[in-house]
Formats: structure tokens, sequence, C-alpha cells
């Protein structure tokens, strides 16, 4: 049978090398991976169980479930799973995650085998039991064995939770931070390349569930009008579920989210969009929420201007591209999608896609930057940290500001711009950088140079010498090749 699953070729290699370690030891190993939804947690670990050859048993938690009724889920996957060979399950007592685990310790084989315990914080958040019970059956009967214990969610402030100093599960398993894919693999699961594989990244933002639509080598444009006849597609369904399991509750939390969705990036501006008839947000009501955003749930970027100098003021952007692109346009067109009005949908998010994508493609250059800076692949040595540069004016902002680190830089490397226009860098763009990158705290003409990442290149008539690197979207995307 022919395998949809994408990229990933770390990760599998990752699991599989601690597979070979519990081997070795003849002891239990025990891993927690966290990523944001849809993102590949389950079809990775299950990629993983149908490559590694071992028996397995793979359970969900389902959220909002009694302790009881978990229990009794659990055991009838151990059951299945064949673990235990032929011998019936024994019964345990009503919830009893002790008992429950007691019986997964006696069915796991002398030869190594893979225990897959997904949602563990809606197991977690429905019985206070469930941590101790893992941990004591961990300590004195699981690690004795030699099991590969895996343990997924997707509340990524729980899962870390569940590994911290004050918890029992402290110190007893390593911990993977799943990602989305990356532009290099979003490339090879399209079958697009340069600034085609860069807007596929960008629509998608490198969510496996929304990839598994695209037709190979489809441009983006076409992709897009193709799902808009569809008022079932994961490009508008992965965003939603994101927003309806994070965030079910139309607070200010959501309200916040939804301000810096569609572009209000300042504090004061956030604050303004979240508010009411009556005013804004207040400040001290604000500021956790953005801490929480920022922080617990990871699902918005702070950013500060870098130079040798601390900064202000911050801005916030969307973390994912694609709940970033659905705040700001497509939930508007799903909207149309829903009422049968396709092309209309399509036309709307065709008016507003170069605008956005002009923003939103800014991270992504700088950290290609900042990855090509670690390889030594720039003409600058000591490139750790690329961000951007502005005055509490906005006037002029700097697009890229390469360091040797962040937050407060002690040497600046580079400022740049980033023109993603469907016309060449020109003799204009270079006059306003050659203007802004001196007011750069620590930008030193003498040492430091100007870097210019273009979409459609440079304006043959401009005079090439006076840029010391052109990053095109090729370099962009080879940056996670090298």
């Amino acid at each position: 049978m022919t395998s949809d699953f994408i990229g990933r070729a770390r990760e599998i290699r990752l699991l599989l090398k601690r597979v070979e370690r519990v081997s070795r030891s003849g002891r239990g190993a025990a891993l927690t991976i966290r990523g944001r939804r849809q993102v590949g947690k389950s079809r990775l670990v299950q990629e993983f169980c149908d490559r590694a050859g071992l028996p397995y048993c793979f359970w969900s938690a389902s959220k909002g479930a009694a302790p009881a009724l978990a229990v009794d889920d659990f055991l009838s996957e151990l059951a299945a799973s064949g673990l235990g060979g032929d011998a019936p399950v024994p019964a345990v007592r009503a919830g009893s995650w002790a008992d429950a685990f007691t019986v997964l310790a006696a069915a796991l084989p002398d030869t190594p085998s893979v225990v897959v315990l997904d949602e563990v914080p809606w197991a977690s958040e429905q019985d206070s039991a469930f941590d101790g019970a893992l941990q004591t059956a961990w300590d004195r009967l699981l690690a004795n064995k030699p099991v590969l214990l895996l343990l997924l969610g997707s509340d990524l402030h729980m899962m870390e939770r569940l590994t911290a100093y004050d918890r029992p599960f402290y110190g007893r398993a390593d911990t993977l931070k799943l990602l989305p894919l990356d532009p290099a693999e979003t490339a090879a699961a399209t079958g697009l390349d340069g600034a085609d594989a860069l807007d596929a990244h960008l629509l998608t933002g490198g969510l496996p569930g929304i990839l598994r639509a695209w037709t190979p080598a489809m441009p983006t444009m076409d992709f897009l009008r193709q799902e808009c006849d569809d008022p079932a597609s994961p490009l508008f369904g992965v965003p939603q579920q994101t927003l309806l399991a994070e965030f079910p509750a139309p607070d200010h939390t959501r309200r916040v989210l939804e301000g810096i969705g569609s572009g209000n990036r300042t504090r004061q501006n956030i604050a303004v969009a979240s508010g009411s008839v009556e005013g804004g947000l207040p400040s001290g009501a604000l500021a956790p929420i953005l801490r929480r955003l920022a922080d617990e749930k990871q699902a918005v970027v702070e950013e500060s201007p870098l130079s040798t100098r601390p900064g202000k003021p911050a801005v916030y952007r969307i973390a994912d591209p694609n709940l970033q692109l659905y705040l700001a346009v497509l939930r508007g067109a799903f909207e149309l999608v829903q009422r049968g009005h396709a092309d209309q949908a399509f036309r709307s998010v065709q008016r507003r896609w170069d605008s956005w994508r002009g923003r939103a493609v800014e991270p992504l250059v700088r950290e290609s930057l900042q990855i090509a800076g670690a390889a030594g692949a720039l003409p600058w040595a000591g490139v750790e940290a690329v961000g951007g540069w502005w005055n509490r004016q906005f006037d002029p902002e700097l697009d890229l500001v390469g360091a040797d680190r962040s937050p407060i830089a002690g040497k600046i490397r580079f400022a740049g711009s980033v023109k993603w226009l469907h016309r060449p860098f020109d003799h204009r763009d270079l006059a306003a950088l050659v203007h802004a990158a001196p007011q750069v705290p620590g930008f030193d003409p003498d040492t430091a140079g100007l870097v210019v990442a273009s979409l459609s290149g440079l304006d043959p008539r401009l005079d090439a010498a006076a840029i010391d690197l052109v990053w095109t979207p090729a370099e962009v995307l080879r940056a996670w090749s090298r």
C-alpha cells in the first residue's frame, strides 16, 4: 500500500534511535512529543510504528471522558493490540489508572515494544490521579521492560508541565517539540520549487493535514481555486479546528488573537481592535493575555527591534501562517464558500494575497538567513540572530538586521530590505535602504553590509555593487536543504 506520509525523516530517525537504545539496554525509554494541533503528531507516530515492525498499543484519550470510561477504553485498545498475546485482559477497579498500568506492564513482552498515549493532557485534566499513577507504574514496572513509551499532546503548556520539576514525571522522559514541515519539506510534498514552494508553505503553514490535499506540481493559486470549491476543505477546516479546540470561548483572549490576525501589531492597536464599544482593552487586561498567547499557547510571537540598544515598541504576529491567513483573509472567504460563491471567495483571497504575503514572508526570510549564518554560508562571520528594527514612529522600519546575538546585539553584521513584489528591487528601494540602515544603533557602514531579499531580483539598471547580498526565493528555500 502506498503511504501518503510527508517528510519527517529526522523525527523517524530519532524514534528509531530510541528503539535501538531500548533493544540494547533492555530497559524502557520515555519520550514526550508536543506540537500544535494538525501538525501531524499522531500520524508521525503511526508511521513510525508501521516502519519499526514492533508490537505496539496506540491509545488516544477523549476530551471530557469520565475516568472509568477512559480506563475501559485504554484496556480495550490494549486487548486489541495483541501485546499480551491471546490472554484476556483482566478487569480492574473502575477508573483505576494504577491498576490499568499494572495490567499494561504484565502484558508487555520481553522483547522491544511501543506504547503510545495520545492526547495525554485530556486524560490528565479529567483525572488528577493519572500523572501520579503513570509515574509510579513507570518507576516500579514499565521502566524495567524494553518498551518505548510515547506521550503525545497538543496543549503545549500542559505537555511542558507534564515533565516540569514539580510534577511526578519530572526527569523521566525526553522531549520532542514537533514543528510544522519546513519549506524544503513543503516543496517536496507539493512538487514545487522557489517562490511557488514558499507560497505553498505560507498558504498551508507546513501542516500535513492540508498538504495531503495538494496535487503534485499544482500552482498555489490553482490549489486555492480548487479548495474554494470544497466547503469541507482542510484549508479552512484545519485553522477552524485549531481555534475551536484552543480558543473555544469568544472571550478577550480570542478577541486579542483575532485582533493580531487582522494585522494589528502594536499593543495600542491590538487593544483598540480587541476592545468594545466602550473603548479599547485596558493595558492591565491586555498584558497577561499577550503573555499567555505567547508563552503558554505559543500561538503568538512577540518581536522587539534588534540592535545594540534595547528597543521599543514590541510587535506581535500569529505564529502559524495558515492561522494568520485564516484570520486575515480565509475566514471571510469561507463564509462565501459556504453560501456557494466559490469564484467570489477565490477572487477575494487573490486580491489580498500579494499584500498579505509581503508581510507574512518576512519571518521566513529572516529564519533562512539565520540558518545560513549558523552554517557559515553568509559573507559575514558570526551571524547568530536575524530580526528587524524600527523606532517608536516606525519610520524607518528595517525588515532585516543580522547580528551576533539577541535581544541586544554586540555587533551588527548587516541591515536589509524584503521586497516580495512582482517588480524588481530598484533605485528608489536602494535609496530608502541606504538612508535607513545607518539609523540602526550599532550599524557601521565600514563593517556591516546591505542585504536585499527580492521576489523578482534586482532592476538591471541598478548598481549591484552597492548591495552585498541578494537573497532570492531559491536561496530562502535552499537554507532548509543544507
